[in-house]
Formats: C-alpha cells, sequence, structure tokens
C-alpha cells in the first residue's frame, strides 16, 4: 500500500504561510534597524558615507539619515578625483595610511561604502567625535 500525504491549500494553510512570510519580513526590518552608519569587523572598519562633492573644504558635516556619515568633499566628482579626497581625508582623520582606505562600493555615486583597513574603533570614535553613540 501506498501512503498518501495530503495537502492543504485552505485557510489553515494559508495562514501559516502568511504568518511565516511577516516573521521573515520583520526579522529582517530589525536586522536593518541594528545596522549604523559604521561596522567594525577584524581587521578594519567599514563606514557608509553620503558625500557631497565640489565643497570649500573637505569635513564631516553630520549624519545622513541615521545611515551614513555626512561628508563634503573640496574635491570635483570627475575622474575619481573626489574618491581619492575621500581615502586621503579618512586615512588623516582615523590614523592611517591611504592605501588602507578603500572605496568598496558607490565609486560612482554619493552614496559610498568604506573600507579602513587596521582602523582601531577608539580612533574612528574619536574621529568621528560625538556623531552618535556606535559600538
Amino acid at each position: 500500500m501506498r501512503t498518501r500525504s495530503v495537502r492543504s491549500s485552505g485557510p489553515a494553510a494559508s495562514c501559516a504561510a502568511a504568518t511565516n512570510t511577516m516573521a521573515k519580513a520583520e526579522a529582517r526590518v530589525e536586522a536593518k534597524a541594528e545596522e549604523s552608519f559604521v561596522s567594525f569587523a577584524n581587521n578594519g572598519v567599514y563606514v557608509n558615507l553620503r558625500v557631497s562633492p565640489g565643497a570649500k573644504s573637505t569635513e564631516v558635516k553630520g549624519l545622513h539619515g541615521g545611515r551614513a556619515v555626512k561628508l563634503s568633499v573640496a574635491a570635483p566628482p570627475v575622474e575619481g578625483k573626489a574618491n581619492v579626497e575621500v581615502q586621503r581625508y579618512l586615512a588623516r582623520l582615523f590614523g592611517v595610511s591611504r592605501s588602507e582606505v578603500a572605496v568598496v562600493k558607490g565609486a560612482s555615486s554619493r552614496d559610498k561604502r568604506v573600507f579602513v583597513r587596521g582602523a582601531e574603533p577608539a580612533a574612528v570614535r574619536k574621529g568621528l567625535g560625538d556623531l552618535a553613540s556606535f559600538s
């Protein structure tokens, strides 16, 4: 004799699927809420930036929506000059060499993710000042 499995497509089955889907969506939202503009990795730090090129001076302006550091850059957004200025500024700010700073996402965008190899959490906190509490 064969055993047959019974599948239901009735209200109970669809309710369970909807509950499972909602739980997964809530977990993703909670995970995103815990993200910060700074992420510490084993050998460095990731920093999310919102860059405004063509400013009079290069400086940290504050936070952009709590998810990125707003950074005005004195270089124009031409031929990677703004990215080079971002690397130079962050290297000086965090006390590492410029070769230790890399734009890993958003090279041609205002929204960038930068990795700073060898940056210590204390140097990052000191460099970014009192923007927000992050760990």
